[in-house]
This record gives C-alpha cells, structure tokens and sequence, in this order.
C-alpha cells in the first residue's frame, strides 16, 4: 500500500490528503483500474475527526477500493482539549475554503490517476457530519463558476461519480430554527463556535445561511446520493437527511436514505474499531457501511 501525505497548499501545512493506494500485484489482473474513496471526517468544521479518517479509509480499501483521507481547512490547527479553553483560531477557515480544500484533493487524485490505477468514472466523496456538509457541497456544486474560475480548468475533473453522506449536515436554516428552539446549552454553545468557523460570525445572515445550503443547490446534475442517519441524533437533526432526499426524489437524482430509530451523533463505523465510549458502539446502525457498499458496486458497475 502506498501511503502518502501530500500538502495541498503551500501556505497551509495542516491542510493535506492522504493516500492508501492498494498495491498493483501481479497476483491481481495487470494493471487493474479500482474505484476510489475520498474520505472527508467530521468535526463541526473546528478540526477534523480521527475517528471517522483512516479507519473508515482502511475498511474501504479491504474491500478493494484506493481509499484517500482529506484534512482540510478547519477553525482550529489542534485538537480541541477545552472548549473553556480554546486555541487560536484560523480565520481562513470561513466557507467556501474547505470546499476548494475537496476540489484541489480530486484535481490532485485525477491528474495522478493513471500512476495510481485509479478508475476515474468511480470516485466517491464520503462524509460525516461536518464533512458530509463538505462531501454534499461537492455533490451540488461541481459544476458551479465558483470552481471554475478558481482552478481554470472543467468542472468535470471536480465531480463525484457518487456520494456518500453520514448523518449530515445539509440545512443551516433548518439547524438555526431547531438549535434555537430544541438545542441543550452545550449544543448552542457548540454550534455558536462552529458558526464561527464556518462563516466568520456566530450570527451569520440568512443570505449566508442560505449559501452555505446543500439543500438549496440539489438539481438533475447531482450525483447518486447514499444517505443515512439516526432519527434522534440531538447535534445535527435528522430533517437533515429527510430533506435533502426530498430533494433529490423531486430532481431524480438516485438516491438510498436509511434512518434509524436511534443512536448518538458521531457513530462513525458504529463498533470497536471507531468508538470513542461505549454510546458509539450500535450493531443496529452499522449496518449502514454494508448497505453502502453494496449500493457503490449497483452504481460503479
């Protein structure tokens, strides 16, 4: 396996992806083109999970795809230890940042695509939480002006052939009238500073809001969507999911959404191999990779 961590930006040493690229043995078809994975972990866009990085890329890439993790930009460079006690804060962090972040990463994976035996018409963005909000930003914005005058090449080399979002978070508007009005202190305090984080302000206007909305982006051109969720995860609703699928069923896109009756937020693989207490440990909910992974081989067949 060749495992690399490559630099993004030259101005940025935390902003990076790395690569578990499965070897070419000869024991294998020559030169076998695999499909690919593109991890994005979540984290409330205030630093990036471990727990939903590498070991979600490692059972990927067991079962035959090139996996890839990406960092990117986020409100703080280090682990948060102390939310009475904060580092200090990137203030580049603020959207669409992290999105050029995802868009440099499948620029960087198509141009080497041919070295690594990548199969470019199967490459999917899978995210959690923070990073599903990134992955579907992705999903509806491939082909927008925005990455087009960034980059100077076809939006194309951006898309998704398909997305995969855990538990995500798709509707600021939604997530401002329910934390509002359902959210503990320590949610309210939590999505204050990711607030920040994403949009420069803990009180971000409802143009920005808006913006920053996969749900308001979805069209004929989004890519087949996996969604799945926990109907009473108390961080990111799980209206969220519910909407964005509406959305995708009223354009056609393909799409499969599970919601399960119940699980925390941040279950990540759902067993030991990713749980940080006892709560992320849920047989029912882990299910959920099977039934992505069989929904990926449907699309990438």
């Amino acid at each position: 396996m060749l495992i690399e961590k490559i630099q993004l930006w030259d101005d940025s040493e935390t902003v990076t992806l790395h690569t578990y690229i499965l070897n070419n043995s000869m024991e294998f078809q020559k030169n076998q083109l695999r499909p690919a994975v593109v991890i994005c972990p979540g984290g409330g866009y205030l630093g990036t999970s471990d727990r939903e990085a590498e070991p979600v890329a490692m059972r990927f890439a067991s079962l035959g795809y090139h996996t890839f993790v990406l960092r990117y930009t986020t409100y703080f460079k280090e682990k948060v230890k102390d939310f009475n006690n904060l580092p200090t804060p990137n203030v580049k962090s603020a959207y669409p940042q992290p999105l050029f972040d995802l868009a440099k990463a499948m620029l960087i994976i198509r141009e080497n695509a041919s070295k690594w035996l990548v199969d470019t018409d199967k490459i999917a963005v899978c995210g959690f939480s923070a990073g599903a909000h990134l992955s579907a930003s992705m999903g509806v914005h491939w082909n927008s002006k925005l990455l087009n005058e960034k980059f100077q090449v076809e939006n194309d080399v951006f898309k998704p052939n398909a997305v995969i979002l855990g538990y995500p978070l798709v509707d600021y508007q939604l997530m401002k009238e329910k934390v509002e009005t359902e959210a503990n202190e320590f949610n309210k305090g939590f999505w204050e500073i990711s607030g920040k984080a994403v949009f420069g302000t803990p009180n971000p206007s409802e143009e920005q809001l808006s913006e920053a909305s996969p749900v308001n982006y979805v069209s004929t051109q989004t890519p087949p969507t996996f969604i799945w969720h926990t109907a009473d995860d108390a961080l990111v609703y799980a209206e969220n999911s519910l909407r964005f699928a509406t959305l995708l069923a009223k354009h056609k896109v393909p799409y499969e959404l599970h919601v399960f009756e119940s699980g925390v937020h941040g279950l990540s693989l759902c067993d030991e191999t990713t749980a940080g207490d006892p709560s992320h440990l849920n047989p029912e909910c882990k299910v959920w990779f099977e039934l992505a992974d069989n929904w990926l081989k449907k699309h990438f067949k």
